[in-house]
């Protein structure tokens, strides 16, 4: 599931840069997409961790 919102965040973020906000440097588009879906992962990763140290599921 986290990889599959990490992959989902990339293409939003990429659509986003390119035709909401006109971006057409493709490196400028990497950049921010990739960022974008590193940090959904890394958020993802800290709230299923902080769950498990509860004893949740």
């Amino acid at each position: 599931m986290q990889e599959l919102l990490t992959a989902a965040t990339y293409l939003v973020v990429w659509l986003i840069c390119w035709r909401v906000i006109g971006i057409e440097s493709g490196l400028t588009k990497l950049i921010l997409s990739l960022g974008a879906a590193i940090f959904v992962f890394v958020l993802l990763a800290v709230k299923d961790h902080q769950r498990k140290k509860k004893g949740g599921r």
